[in-house]
């Protein structure tokens, strides 16, 4: 067995101890670039799920009249001490989750900075005072933390899905459980023993890796302790959970998929659409929720950028992700790699060409080669789901409004991407689709400083800014006169 590239502990983080699951089971995870496996972590079983409810519970009242100063100084801490051991974790990353060691480098500076972020957010967190229109009282409005919050978390920012989520309800006052995806948990465990060092009260910040979701989930989520559930993953599984928060009435954020269309309009600049689209398609190997799914290009600019965006495409270099030279890493599983074959297929059976790629190299590994797809039908699969993938089906397009139409035609609606060089028409058309975020003429909008979610069934409630830290609390009115 090979080792992880960092010293991790690798047992459940409960009220501040290190444990084994109750009942002594593990998950093997496996480094996707050799299939070999790196670390076994304990699996928490229903019980070790009540404890971390517990232990949240108990540590939850005095955490949240803790003056926030030193809430953000501890926040603080976690940024100074996750800046300086950014390599180690980096590198982890690329190990357990695949993706190529200079996009965990980026992820690793990206999680830090929500650190840094709610650390002064938490110093922010003002009340309202204002006279009753009658005259009769003031209107007083206070934000207190809204209690223990689960956070559930996915394998493809092991890192910065965690503290996207942990920084804002730690600023607000809010103990958590954060439960990450079972196939990169060992990026969470090491979360967990950062916020030790950096001063997290034991049972403030509770870690449980499992593979047994369907059990534990609902019994936290029955707690009537538990006042919060933050989510980010699928569609179908968000769906799932919202309907079991709904027996208790929990508050939910739910950050969920997308399918992100790329506009390219004849007046785009082509070098900079090339690279946005790029950027846009294959941060993180395509796998993640932002990533452009379906590309619909202008007829007088749809040679040029196919030709050119196929060439970048076949120019990145295939490899392990923590080979330094590596472009693109293997995909997260076998069945996810199975996933793009099939969806190349299908495309290729409703009359899609093969610009590039198109296959799976040989040997061991989850690898797949960076593709584009032209021409494929109106009902093929790549067009119509989340590709999570290095697959980027183009389409032409020679009237705006029908264009508009078609990339609105999905029930998600996360992100878009727009590329022209009039001001006017990109902001017009930014209007005009129903997405939560849109990139004008850039392939990445993430910011810990701006409101990050979607709409329709990309789902509820934003990440990062101010926003994010009101997500973990709730408004007390208080009518009074004096």
């Amino acid at each position: 067995m090979a080792e992880p590239i960092i010293s991790v502990d690798t047992g459940l983080y409960i009220d501040g101890q290190w444990r084994p699951a109750s009942d002594g089971a593990d998950i093997a995870i496996k480094d996707p670039a050799t299939e070999e496996t790196i670390a076994r972590v304990s699996c928490a079983s229903k019980e070790d799920a009540i404890d971390a409810v517990e232990a949240a519970h108990r540590a939850q009242a005095s955490w949240a009249v803790r003056p926030p100063r030193e809430r953000s100084e501890i926040l603080r801490k976690a940024f100074e001490l996750m800046t300086a051991r950014a390599e180690g974790f980096a590198q982890l990353i690329a190990q357990e989750n695949g993706k190529a060691l200079k996009d965990a480098r980026g992820e690793v500076a990206y999680a830090a900075e929500f650190f840094r972020w709610y650390a002064e957010e938490a110093v922010r967190n003002l009340s309202d005072l204002s006279m009753a229109p009658s005259g009769k009282n003031r209107i007083m409005v206070l934000h207190q933390p809204v209690g223990v919050a689960l956070l559930i978390t996915p394998w493809n920012f092991p890192a910065a899905m965690a503290t996207r989520k942990i920084g804002p309800a730690l600023a607000a006052g809010c103990s958590v459980i954060l439960k990450p995806a079972s196939e990169t948990p060992l990026t969470a465990l090491a979360i967990a023993r950062l916020l030790e060092e950096a001063g997290v009260p034991k049972g403030v910040v509770n870690v449980i890796a499992s593979s047994r979701s369907s059990e534990i989930v609902p019994a936290i989520l029955d707690d009537p302790r538990v006042g919060k559930l933050s989510f980010t993953g699928s569609t179908q599984v968000g769906r799932i959970l919202l309907g079991n928060a709904a027996k208790t009435v929990i508050n939910c954020s739910m950050e969920l998929g997308g399918n992100a269309p790329v506009i390219v309009f004849n007046d785009a600049d082509l070098d900079t659409a090339v690279e946005g689209a790029m950027i846009a398609k294959m941060r993180n190997g395509g796998e993640a929720c932002t990533a452009a799914n379906r590309f619909y290009v202008e007829d007088g600019i749809a040679d040029a950028f196919t030709k050119r965006f196929s060439e970048a495409m076949a120019s990145l270099k295939i490899g392990p992700g923590l080979q330094e030279d590596t472009d693109l890493g293997p995909l997260i599983n076998q069945a996810a790699r199975d996933d793009m074959e099939a969806l190349v297929e299908d495309a290729v059976s409703t009359g899609g060409h093969i610009a590039t790629g198109g296959t799976r190299p040989n040997g061991r590994g989850f690898f797949y080669q960076p593709t584009v797809l032209t021409d494929s039908g109106p009902n093929a699969r790549v067009l119509h789901e989340e590709i999570f993938g290095p697959i980027a089906p183009i389409q032409r397009f020679d009237d705006v409004d029908d264009m508009i139409t078609r990339a609105n035609d999905t029930e998600y609606g996360l992100i878009s991407y727009v590329f022209t060089e009039n001001l006017k028409k990109g902001l017009m058309v930014s209007e005009h689709l129903h997405s939560g975020m849109v990139g004008l003429n850039r392939g990445v909008v993430s910011d810990p400083a701006a409101p990050f979610g979607g709409v329709k069934q990309s789902g509820l409630g934003r990440e990062g800014a101010h926003d994010g830290m009101m997500e973990f609390l709730e408004k007390k009115y208080i009518a009074v006169d004096w």
